[in-house]
């Protein structure tokens, strides 16, 4: 684990203990750049389109966690270290937090000719991190899991943007929370830089679209459909958006190296809820923050390429980032490559947001896709309970 004042926690060689044997799967994953663009188009609020990580520093924004009010359980924290702007150095205490937690069932079969059961417990473990931003909080979860998944999922809570509204007003481009109060409909949108290592640094990314064979002779009952593969060659073909009436998901395969299937091993990453910005792309916040315009962007690795803003957003033109990176159409098959992930929360104010926020969730998981010959975790034992085991 690791820490910046730009990107807060960062995780690096993300591997999997497979026979004695550490296989990377993550080289380096951490978010690369936040924005909350605003519907209201009034003078006091179309402007309100903070970079959290870009402009403000979000790791420079964490808090210190505690027991049992942020973590439980037996923890394990760490300290950040950062400087101020003056350069002065500082340290927030506690500003990560690990521990493992249960995660239910992980595997189950009941045999109704036997009767026999065996079932085993899921165990997953939790790298977290929480950032105070204005008047936002934004959680960032990292969830390993025994079977060789990863998830992030991004915790939203804090206080709404609000207004002051006559009475009577109905707002358009938002939500009565509270006598005279208007909540302003919004977007946070996240972008994630995933430098993947799948098996060696030789990957290639195939996108996956499940699609419904023609009715004819070889679909003779209407009911056939099956998944397709596309290789993503360059960056341009790589520029994607998620399409869940197609099932649509990108696989990082290393084709140099196969399963005992003879197929190349490869992860998958799944979206999860997710959307588009609404924002026309003449607005300044579409030039400055390009990468919102797709979910998915692939470009080869380049040490200088860790933002999807560039490294100066604040008061930028627009035009930097992504847009910049990917404007050579570069090879991204059979190389060292960046997965770059956006995911948009879509939020239009209830009543029930005011005065303060429930947690809202967000975010995506890698999952192996033939990485493994067979399921990774037969070998998890039974575990006890005060009856005895938990099979019969």
């Amino acid at each position: 684990m690791g820490f910046t004042p730009r990107e807060g926690l960062v995780l690096h060689q993300v591997g999997y203990e497979d026979q004695g044997r550490v296989r990377p799967i993550l080289h380096r994953a951490a978010l690369s750049d936040m924005v909350v663009p605003y519907g209201d188009p009034g003078t006091d609020h179309y402007r309100k389109n903070a970079f959290d990580a870009g402009e403000y520093g979000i790791g420079s924004l964490t808090n210190s966690l505690t027991l049992g009010c942020d973590c439980l359980g037996e923890i394990r924290y760490f300290d950040a270290h950062l400087n101020t702007g003056s350069g002065d150095a500082f340290t927030i205490p506690n500003a990560v937090c690990m521990h493992e937690e249960d995660y239910g069932i992980l595997w189950k079969h009941t045999d109704w000719r036997t009767g026999q059961v065996e079932v085993r417990r899921s165990r997953r473990l939790v790298i977290s991190s929480v950032a105070t931003v204005g008047n936002y909080e934004y959680g960032f979860f990292w969830y390993l899991y025994q079977d060789g998944g990863i998830q992030l999922e991004i915790k939203l809570t804090g206080i709404i943007n609000t207004a002051g509204i006559a009475e009577g007003e109905t707002p358009r481009h938002g939500t009565l929370v509270a006598p005279l109060l208007n909540a302003h409909i919004h977007q946070h949108f996240f972008n994630f830089r995933l430098d993947m290592d799948v098996d060696g640094p030789a990957n290639t990314v195939l996108e996956v679209n499940t699609v419904a064979d023609p009715l004819g002779p070889d679909n003779p009952h209407a009911n056939a459909f099956h998944a397709e593969a596309t290789p993503l060659k360059s960056e341009l073909e790589a520029q994607r958006v998620v399409d869940p009436m197609s099932g649509r998901y990108w696989v990082v395969t290393n084709p140099q190296v196969k399963n005992a299937l003879g197929q190349p091993v490869g992860y998958k990453l799944m979206p999860g809820e997710n959307i588009l910005p609404f924002a026309h792309p003449s607005a300044s916040i579409m030039k400055r923050a390009g990468f919102m315009s797709k979910h998915l962007w692939v470009t080869p690795y380049a040490s200088g390429e860790l933002s999807a803003t560039g490294p100066y957003p604040n008061q930028h033109p627009g035009g930097a980032g992504l847009p910049e990176y990917t404007r050579n159409d570069r090879n991204v098959e059979n190389t060292d490559l960046v997965l770059w992930y956006t995911l948009g929360y879509h939020h239009v104010p209830r009543p029930e947001d005011w005065p303060i926020s429930p947690v809202a969730y967000c975010g995506f998981s890698l999952k192996p896709v033939g990485f493994f010959d067979t399921n990774p975790v037969l070998d998890v034992p039974p575990s006890a309970h005060h009856n005895g085991a938990c099979h019969a």
